[in-house]
């Protein structure tokens, strides 16, 4: 599968589609994927280093920073971004409780507040207020939207422990 020039043929699992993608630079990153050829404005591209979050994904259900992943590193993996994660009819728990908190200003960061604590509540739905947050102080937000946010965890916290005893 190796084409000419140093590049391959790049294959990945994108909110549930498989795609492929002919030709990338072994030094594409995952994030520039995403964006650049999938067209997906959920991740964001904020520092470049893997230190604001702006840019989170999961990767097979474990938060990590796209900007910072080689695409080529994630091959066979499943890749879920914020438009993924639920849809507008059916919104995931989290992205539903942060529009009931109204947890969102400039919205900048919040790509990446949505995709941290839905995986932080996905490994523990009974997280504390610390542990919350702790899990999100990676995440940059420069609007002040800190408590709405921490709210909106809390709530989504409460909704998926309901759903899950339904």
């Amino acid at each position: 599968m190796t084409a000419s020039c140093g590049v391959e043929l790049l294959q990945l699992q994108v909110n549930g589609q498989a795609c492929s993608f002919p030709g990338v630079p072994r030094e594409a990153t995952l994030l520039h994927l995403l964006r650049n050829d999938l067209s997906l404005n959920g991740p964001k591209y904020g520092c470049g280093l893997g230190q604001c979050g702006a840019c989170t994904v999961h990767v097979d259900g474990v938060a990590a920073r796209a900007c910072v992943i080689p695409a080529h590193g994630v091959t066979g993996r499943a890749i879920t971004t914020l438009e993924g994660l639920g849809t507008r009819g059916r919104w995931h728990p989290v992205q539903a409780a942060f529009e009931d908190a109204q947890a969102a200003q400039c919205g900048y960061c919040l790509n990446g507040m949505v995709m941290q604590a839905a995986a932080l509540l996905a490994r523990d739905p009974h997280a504390s207020e610390a542990r919350i947050r702790s899990e999100l102080s990676g995440n940059l937000c420069r609007c002040g939207t800190h408590i709405e946010i921490l709210d909106a965890v809390q709530r989504a916290a409460v909704r998926m422990r309901a759903e899950a005893n339904r």
